[in-house]
Parts: structure tokens; C-alpha cells; sequence
């Protein structure tokens, strides 16, 4: 609401900066909730459902938004942004109870006290006598000790990357089809729901993953490792598309080519970020939500600068060669999966945090 009633671009900024300060709790509690929520193989389907929804919801609103701001202005753009946030707010409040599982048996050991009378009752989470300066201490300080963790330090790389290249590649899209084919701005916003569809053509592969998943976890076999199957097959689809975006976007061949391109980033992207997600809650558990902490706010700094930088880079390398070298760049994280899907019970044995191969064994 600030931000739309913001008198002047400096008062912008500082409302934007604290609208996005107040919505990064669901970037590193959502992973976790979801752990909360669902078994091993549950969260098979329940993880993809999510990522499409997180994924998908900031295209479908551009393409929503597309003619708002030259139509009615930019007012409007963040008036809509607030009718949508205060909705999901509500329901929040309303119906969304808690998930971590120390809290609840505090709260159902301080009920069993009151009904009983009986004050042995205690929870682990009562019994270790942590106060609240404790705890936000080490939610505070927790996320940075996962730095040293070679797993968490591969995937956080990983999607930094690939977050350069989402900024930058979004970036270019008014350059590529306003520049390239002419069309208005409405039009190149309405454009984006064709990555829009490739974020949500990944739960095609959900029922594949699902299968072999079903099948490790019956034969008691199922490691975190598993959780790679939806990198592995979609993150070839991000270098192949920008090499196709960059080198097709051109007056001479049809706008369909880059659209296509843009389908299949989606779908490369989002299978990406399933995997890291996913994987990262597997190996670490209870530590997953620190972990996820810190993969979230490096891959933004990282790509937020992008924002800034992004269209000097189109207009002075051309979109092919932009392309290209986002492509290459993507290429050079290709192997990740692959290689931790061979290797990954090996690092994760020697991990001060994450889930060992012995701990995997008693728990199945």
C-alpha cells in the first residue's frame, strides 16, 4: 500500500525493499513446511505442486498486470499486487497451523500437563531450556555455519546461476520482442506465458518420478540421491534453450522459435530448482530450513544485480552472443546432478549437518 501511495521514486525504493523484506519468510520456510507436511514419498508430487506455484505465480502476474501500468498506471500495478497479497494473508492467518513438529509436542505436553496435572510432561524442546535470545540467535547465525558445507555450497552456486540467467534472460525479453519483432509492451508481458506453460509442464515427469520413487522407497532403498531425478532430465533444457533463444530470435524467422525456446527454459528451470530444494531437505532434515536460508538470500543478491545490468549487456553484446554466454554458463553446471547422484552419499558421510548413509538405513 505504501508503495503505491509512495510520493516520489526514493520513497519507492524503501517501501519495495521492505514489501520484499516481508515476504522472504515463504522463500525459506516453505521448504521446510513442506517437510513437515509430507512423507518421503509424498513429497514426490507435494514439492513439484509448489515449485510450479512458486515459479509460475510471477509470470502469470506479468502477463495479468500486462496493460495495466500503460493503461491505467503504475499505481494500479502495486494496488492489485496488495489485493492479491492481503488474500493469501488472510488465509494464512485463518487456516494455516503450525508444522514444526518440537513445537507441537511443547504444546501438547503443556496440554497434557493442564489436563492431567501431572508435571513430568516436558518435550524435548522444553527440556533443553533454550530462551527466545537463543533461539533467534541461531536461526540468525545457523544459515551461515551451512556455508562450509560442500553440498550446500555446490547447489547454492548452482542456482545463483541459474537466477543470473532467469534475471538476465527476463530482462531481455522487451529487448528481444520489441526490439527483434516490433510488438508493444503488452504484448511482449502476455508473451511470457509461454515459459508460463514450461514451468508448468513439469508435473508431466512427476508421475515418472514418482514410480521409481515408490519402488526405492517399498524396497527400503530410497536416499536423498533419488531426489536428482527432476535435475537430471530437465537441466540440459536451459543451455539448449537459451543457444536456441539467442540464435533464432531474429526478424527473419518466426516469433514461435524464441516462444518455444522460452516453453522449454521453463521447464529447465523449474526441474532445477525442484531437485535443489528437494534434495537439500533430504540431506539435511531438521537443518533443512537453515540451509534453505541461505541458498535463497545468495542466489538473490546474486541476481538481483542483474535487474540493473541486464539490458546494457543485450544492447551492447547483441541477443545472440548474451545467449550464448548464458548458455555456457548454465552448460558448466550441467554435471552437478549426474555427479551427485553418483557421489553424494560420499559427501553427505562426511557432513557435520546432513543425513548419513547409516542414519537413511535405520530410518527405513
Amino acid at each position: 500500500m505504501a508503495a503505491a501511495l509512495a510520493p516520489n521514486f526514493g520513497a519507492q525504493l524503501v517501501f519495495r525493499t521492505l514489501a520484499g523484506l516481508s515476504a522472504s519468510t515463504p522463500l525459506t520456510c516453505a521448504g521446510g513446511t513442506i517437510s513437515d507436511l509430507y512423507n518421503s514419498l509424498e513429497k514426490t508430487w507435494a514439492f513439484p505442486l509448489y515449485a510450479v506455484g512458486g515459479f509460475g505465480a510471477p509470470l502469470t502476474g506479468l502477463v495479468m498486470v500486462s496493460y495495466v501500468g500503460p493503461t491505467i498506471g503504475w499505481r494500479w500495478a502495486e494496488w492489485v499486487s496488495l489485493l492479491a497479497t492481503g488474500v493469501v494473508l488472510a488465509l494464512i492467518v485463518l487456516f494455516m497451523p503450525e508444522t514444526f513438529a518440537p513445537i507441537l509436542l511443547e504444546w501438547k505436553a503443556k496440554h497434557l500437563r493442564k489436563t492431567t496435572g501431572d508435571e513430568r510432561h516436558r518435550s524435548p524442546h522444553e527440556m533443553a531450556h533454550i530462551t527466545a535470545a537463543a533461539r533467534l540467535k541461531i536461526a540468525m547465525t545457523r544459515p551461515f555455519l551451512m556455508a562450509t558445507e560442500p553440498i550446500i555450497m555446490l547447489w547454492t552456486l548452482y542456482l545463483s546461476i541459474i537466477y543470473i540467467i532467469l534475471f538476465t534472460f527476463l530482462d531481455g525479453y522487451p529487448y528481444i520482442y520489441q526490439e527483434t519483432y516490433g510488438i508493444t509492451q503488452g504484448l511482449t508481458n502476455v508473451i511470457f506465458v509461454a515459459m508460463d506453460a514450461g514451468v508448468v509442464s513439469i508435473l508431466v515427469v512427476v508421475p515418472f518420478v514418482y514410480r521409481h520413487t515408490a519402488h526405492k522407497v517399498k524396497a527400503k532403498q530410497s536416499t536423498p540421491e533419488d531426489r536428482l531425478w527432476y535435475a537430471m532430465v530437465t537441466a540440459p533444457a536451459i543451455s539448449i534453450s537459451l543457444f536456441w533463444m539467442g540464435w533464432t530470435a531474429r526478424p527473419s524467422i518466426s516469433i514461435w522459435s524464441p516462444m518455444i525456446a522460452s516453453f522449454l527454459f521453463g521447464y529447465g528451470t523449474t526441474g532445477v530448482f525442484i531437485s535443489t530444494y528437494m534434495y537439500i531437505i533430504d540431506s539435511y532434515e531438521m537443518y533443512s530450513a537453515s540451509a534453505l536460508t541461505l541458498v535463497a538470500v545468495v542466489r538473490y543478491i546474486a541476481a538481483g544485480g542483474m535487474t540493473v545490468a541486464g539490458l546494457p549487456i543485450y544492447e551492447g553484446l547483441g541477443v545472440a552472443y548474451t545467449c550464448t554466454i548464458l548458455a555456457c554458463a548454465s552448460a558448466v553446471m550441467v554435471p552437478v546432478p549426474y555427479v551427485l547422484y553418483r557421489y553424494g552419499h560420499h559427501v553427505r558421510s562426511k557432513s557435520k549437518f546432513a543425513v548419513s548413509s547409516e542414519h537413511e538405513s535405520e530410518s527405513a
